[in-house]
């Protein structure tokens, strides 16, 4: 599996594409897939300029994919001209992302398929670009995979690293850029071990390899720092981290403050102190459960100690649509009321 760089495009194999169905029109508005068949019954063989672009700011990605359909699934392919930005890139609004040139009728009915492969992962890239920015050198954990088609993970997997993101939790989230998924001791084996934390933490560290890393999820009792010290006293330095998860309408035993529903600043802090107390610094917190841009930073704010943050469904809320249009026809302008010819200067021509 090729593996993403900055400024270097993933190869079409990479992706999957089911060539027959999009070439077929399966996936296509249907006015795209006529389109193309009037145009060929009568042999109408405009060249024409498509312009891709956007009205949000965002990082875009996806442009990759997008390629890898147009090259795997127009006809002709070798006789189109395509120019793009690179996945991960900053994108401003009404900003050309990509230009195609070229005989519309082999191209015109992938429009509906290509624009969705650049939309759902610039939102993602986007929404993630903003949480590590806000997390200001503390991990981020991209865990939002329960809340989606499982088909869609390796993309938003994809989209969430070229944003900064450092770990996902599972191993098709990690696909494209060589990546395997996180895991912590969850909720399930706690309850299959009675309720016991520490007795499955210790099967956990049993039975798993040594090169997954032991991170404990600590509030299945509601008591985070009781079940932090237990689990690190018996597993020592073979102990990464312990995970706060408690829910947003409970109150952990060990806080008492007006506002300390779920995980808070209280939390933490008490998490971290205890441990320190007992020699074990080297113990990370991790910090999930309701996180979103404004709640790291409010944690930013008061220098709440944690190290990484797990965040899930808040980075699906983002949508980012692109628009294609037909600006130029024959080397002569020809676009609908209100659009132009808008060249990027940024566009790099596809090899």
């Amino acid at each position: 599996m090729v593996k993403w760089k900055k400024g270097k495009r993933l190869p079409p194999e990479t992706f999957d594409i089911p060539v027959k169905k999009i070439k077929s029109g399966w996936y296509s508005d249907k006015y795209f897939v006529r389109t193309r068949e009037i145009l060929k019954e009568d042999k109408k063989h405009s060249y024409v300029l498509m312009q891709v672009f956007t009205r949000k700011s965002g990082i875009v990605c996806g442009l990759d994919e997008a390629i890898a359909i147009l090259k795997l699934c127009a006809d002709r392919p070798d006789e189109l001209k395509i120019k793009a930005l690179h996945d991960g890139d900053k994108i401003k609004p009404m900003e050309t992302v990509m230009i195609i040139e070229g005989d519309y009728s082999t191209f015109a009915h992938l429009e509906t398929v290509y624009l969705g492969v650049i939309a759902r992962p610039t939102a993602v890239a986007t929404a993630v670009d903003r949480v590590v920015k806000a997390a200001r050198g503390r991990q981020v954990l991209f865990f939002p995979a329960r809340f989606d088609h499982y088909r869609v993970q390796t993309t938003d997997g994809y989209a969430a690293f070229i944003s900064g993101a450092l770990g996902v939790s599972t191993d098709a989230q990690g696909l494209w850029w060589g990546e395997k998924g996180l895991g912590t001791v969850p909720h399930g084996l706690i309850a299959a071990y009675n309720r016991d934390t520490l007795r499955a933490s210790i099967a956990f560290d049993e039975y798993m390899p040594e090169d997954i890393q032991r991170i404990v999820l600590v509030d299945f009792e509601n008591d985070c720092v009781e079940a932090s010290l237990k689990v690190a006293r018996v597993m020592g330095r073979r102990l990464w981290g312990v995970r706060l998860d408690t829910a947003e309408n409970l109150r952990d035993k060990s806080v008492k403050g007006k506002n300390s529903y779920g995980v808070c600043p209280e939390l933490v802090f008490k998490t971290r102190k205890a441990l320190d107390r007992e020699g074990f610094n080297y113990v990370n917190i991790i910090v999930s459960s309701g996180f979103d841009e404004e709640k790291i930073k409010h944690f930013i704010k008061l220098k709440v100690p944690f190290d990484a943050v797990g965040v899930g469904e808040s980075l699906f809320k983002e949508k980012i649509n692109f628009t294609a249009d037909i600006v130029m026809v024959d080397g002569r302008p020809c676009a609908k009321v209100g659009r132009k010819y808008n060249p990027n200067p940024r566009l790099k021509l596809v090899r």
